[in-house]
């Protein structure tokens, strides 16, 4: 209950009422003192101690406190005075089956130890009564005990003399029976016991009957041990009995390795019989391989059936018979084991050096540049099946050998698919060819030369994701080798990435290189549509497609992590993106030069043959525009339209307002002509080439065969360059008459009215038309150049 001190009518304070009660009860109940608070133990007014007086206690709560505060007091006393009720009745009613349970225990359990101490008083009555009679049986055989031990020894030695008197009889007639191993079995117990009683006539003619006996034994087992008919179980129950009988273990060793190895060069014979004749030509493809071939998965499973589990068992076989029972007991002195191990280990690397030549051959063979799931999966089981050999043979070099070749392997489906990606680069650009070939794009229809770009790169691009498709199967999770150095490493990073990936984008590029590199007549046989297809191809390389096929590489195969992971093993670095790149704008670069270089001088050799063949001197008053010099400028429209529809248009300097009416004088000083012209005569040496010459010295340089930009302006500037520059040297070398130099005037102004427009710098081609029309006139025995007014009109016309 609560004390007296505390206020009344809380629930915090009556929990730690209950506390304090529970405190003060155990208190009471082990005599110790109240601790804290300073209470007295003998107060009378402490309801919860000893010495409680209720008189007092209501004495002293009339005292201290008011009307209210008694009411509340005793309000709260009710309550703790019923929970005190209701947990008395509570622990009651708990309790209240395990008091009558612990009662019935009690009680049973005095009716079971009086049950037990009856069963232990007639147990000691029955051990006392047995031993009393024992006692009485050991006193009667005293005497006899000695009797009869003796009797007993020599009824076993009579025992063993009848084996050993019947011991031919019984070896005769297991024989007789096949029961070789019984018999082997009884001449090992008697032995021993003829062998130290030979001196004896008796025991003398049991032990020669038995070893003549016993070599006939023998003599069976080795022909049945030479049988090519016995089964594994049966050469292994001969072994084992003729080590039983003293034959020589080497000499079982060589015979037992040679009747496996008939075996198992027939399992070799079957399986070379399916690859064909050893010099037959390699198989393409799958649908050109011979029909007994078959895949190359059936193949491998063939193989692990019949030869590598033939030769699982008679390593088993060969181990349990002569190094796991010859490495016990007498044998160890004589290294017996360590010999046949030695043998064996020399047979199995002999015999599986074959296998792998075979199952190599046939690797070869695979030469389908498609899905190579089948070769995979058919290397994974040819590796897992070695590992069984390995596991039996660790001193072998089955593992390693095995490994090996399907190392050989990868690097030769690289090797292939490297070549097939070549191939197939080589067939795009057969069709692009072709399709350039066609009467729709010979300069009538230009429109499908981004198509033919958008589609040669998408081909090509698909192709190198076939291929890593095909690649990666090598390094699936699911397969055993994948888990090896080589194919965690090196096969990523140089097999994959820089052997196929790197080595073909290097290709695109050594082959856009060679396409620059024909001379002469040569040149003729690529078309210039195609150097400039390529040229973008290898600029879009450099761009953005080397930068996505790279890291689409890195990403499957992961090669960053590779590369940093051998970097300290090796020094065979990846090769950086940006080095390709530039091998590839440098490709694009010499495609797009020698593409202005051919264009130019298609359209020089035009204009070389229109000067070449015509008679300048004599020839008539030019009435119209030549037709060469139409063709010329429709030739590099023609040029234009289709640079435009794969480069950008490209920046040009500001064009004058009269650019297409600019003239032409025949030198470049009016003066010059008037004054001069009259007296060139030998007698007079004036050089005429001065003032141009001097002209020169203030002019800027033109540099005819400078590296384009990738910009069709810069391209048609230079192809113009070229046909201008040859054109003038053409003059260079013909004399003209009076008509020749006018016709060359109407030929230049007709230039100049349309291609300034192609050029980046029109001066360009006013400079080119300047010197062309300066050379004529330099090289005219009448010169009379032509009214410039009459000149418009004849190209206006034309």
């Amino acid at each position: 209950m609560a004390s007296p001190e505390s206020p009344p009518g809380t629930e915090m304070d009556a929990e730690a009422g209950r506390r304090r009660k529970a405190h003060g009860m155990l208190k009471l109940y082990y005599g110790l003192p109240e601790e804290g608070g300073g209470r007295d133990p003998l107060d009378p007014t402490d309801i919860n101690g000893a010495h409680f007086n209720p008189e007092s206690f209501l004495g002293k709560l009339r005292k201290e406190l008011s009307l209210s505060q008694l009411m509340d007091c005793e309000t709260d006393m009710v309550k703790q005075i019923r929970s005190l009720d209701s947990d008395m009745q509570t622990l009651v009613y708990e309790n209240y089956n395990k008091f009558i349970s612990a009662t019935d225990t009690i009680r049973k359990m005095k009716n079971d130890f009086k049950k037990m101490e009856d069963e232990m008083d007639c147990l000691a009555n029955n051990m006392a009564s047995i031993t009393e009679f024992s006692g009485s049986i050991s006193s009667t055989l005293q005497d006899q005990h000695e009797q009869i031990t003796k009797l007993s020894g020599v009824h076993t030695l009579l025992r063993k003399l009848q084996f050993l008197f019947e011991l031919p009889a019984r070896l005769n007639k297991c024989i007789d029976m096949e029961a070789y191993a019984q018999a082997v079995r009884y001449h090992g117990k008697a032995r021993s016991i003829l062998h130290q009683y030979r001196h004896m006539p008796s025991f003398q003619g049991i032990q020669n009957d038995c070893q003549k006996i016993m070599g006939e034994l023998a003599q069976k087992l080795r022909e049945k041990f030479r049988d090519g008919g016995s089964s594994a179980q049966d050469l292994a129950e001969c072994v084992e009995l003729l080590l039983q009988l003293d034959e020589p273990a080497e000499e079982l060793c060589d015979e037992f390795l040679s009747h496996a190895e008939v075996r198992l060069t027939d399992d070799l014979k079957s399986l070379q019989a399916d690859l064909g004749p050893p010099n037959s030509p390699p198989v393409a493809s799958a649908i050109t391989a011979p029909a007994h071939l078959g895949d190359i998965l059936e193949f491998v499973d063939r193989g692990c059936n019949s030869f590598v589990s033939n030769m699982c068992l008679v390593i088993a076989s060969y181990q349990d018979l002569f190094i796991n029972r010859l490495s016990q007991g007498t044998m160890v002195s004589k290294n017996i084991s360590t010999m046949a191990h030695d043998k064996l280990i020399s047979f199995v690397n002999k015999l599986m050096g074959h296998y792998f030549a075979v199952v190599e051959r046939r690797i070869q063979m695979e030469k389908g540049i498609g899905d190579n799931s089948l070769l995979v999966r058919a290397l994974d089981r040819f590796h897992r099946r070695l590992q069984a050999v390995s596991k039996l043979l660790p001193a072998s070099s089955v593992a390693m050998e095995g490994t090996e070749i399907v190392v050989r392997a990868a690097k030769e489906r690289i090797r292939q698919y490297l070549l097939a990606l070549q191939s197939f680069y080589l067939d795009c650009l057969t069709d692009v060819r072709q399709s350039l070939a066609a009467p729709r794009l010979m300069g009538k229809d230009h429109s499908n030369l981004a198509e033919l770009l958008g589609n040669i790169s998408a081909s090509i691009l698909n192709q190198i994701k076939s291929v890593l498709a095909y690649v990666h199967l090598f390094t699936a999770k699911d397969i055993t080798f994948s888990n090896k150095p080589y194919f965690k490493g090196e096969f990523c990073s140089q097999g994959v990435r820089e052997g196929l990936i790197v080595g073909f984008i290097k290709y695109i590029c050594l082959t856009a290189r060679q396409f620059c590199e024909t001379t002469g007549d040569k040149g003729g046989f690529t078309p210039p549509t195609l150097l400039l297809l390529l040229s973008r191809l290898c600029l879009d390389y450099e761009t953005s497609t080397i930068s996505y096929i790279l890291t689409l590489t890195d990403e499957q195969f992961l090669v960053q992590k590779v590369s940093k992971r051998l970097s300290w093993q090796d020094h065979s670095p990846v090769t950086a993106v940006t080095s390709l790149c530039a091998e590839a704008r440098e490709a694009a670069q010499k495609l797009l030069n020698h593409y202005v270089k051919v264009q130019g001088l298609i359209i020089s050799q035009m204009l070389r043959k229109s000067v070449e063949t015509r008679d300048w001197v004599n020839t008539i008053e030019p009435r119209n525009v030549r037709a060469v010099m139409k063709r010329v400028v429709e030739d590099t429209t023609s040029i234009d339209v289709q640079v435009g529809l794969l480069y950008e248009e490209g920046v040009r300097k500001a064009h004058s307002s009269d650019s297409s009416k600019r003239t032409f004088s025949v030198y470049s000083s009016s003066r010059f002509q008037t004054r001069y012209a009259p007296s060139y005569t030998p007698s007079a040496p004036i050089d005429t080439n001065l003032l141009s010459n001097i002209q020169k010295l203030f002019s800027e340089r033109i540099d005819i065969f400078s590296p384009v930009e990738f910009n069709k302006v810069s391209v048609l500037t230079g192809i113009i360059k070229i046909s201008l520059k040859t054109f003038l040297e053409c003059v260079r070398l013909r004399t003209f008459g009076r008509y020749g130099l006018q016709q060359i005037q109407v030929d230049c102004y007709y230039l100049q009215l349309y291609l300034w427009r192609f050029v980046s710098d029109e001066n360009l081609v006013h400079f080119l038309l300047d010197e062309i029309v300066a050379s004529t006139a330099h090289r005219c025995l009448d010169l009379v150049p032509m009214e410039q007014s009459v000149i418009e009109v004849i190209c206006e016309r034309g």
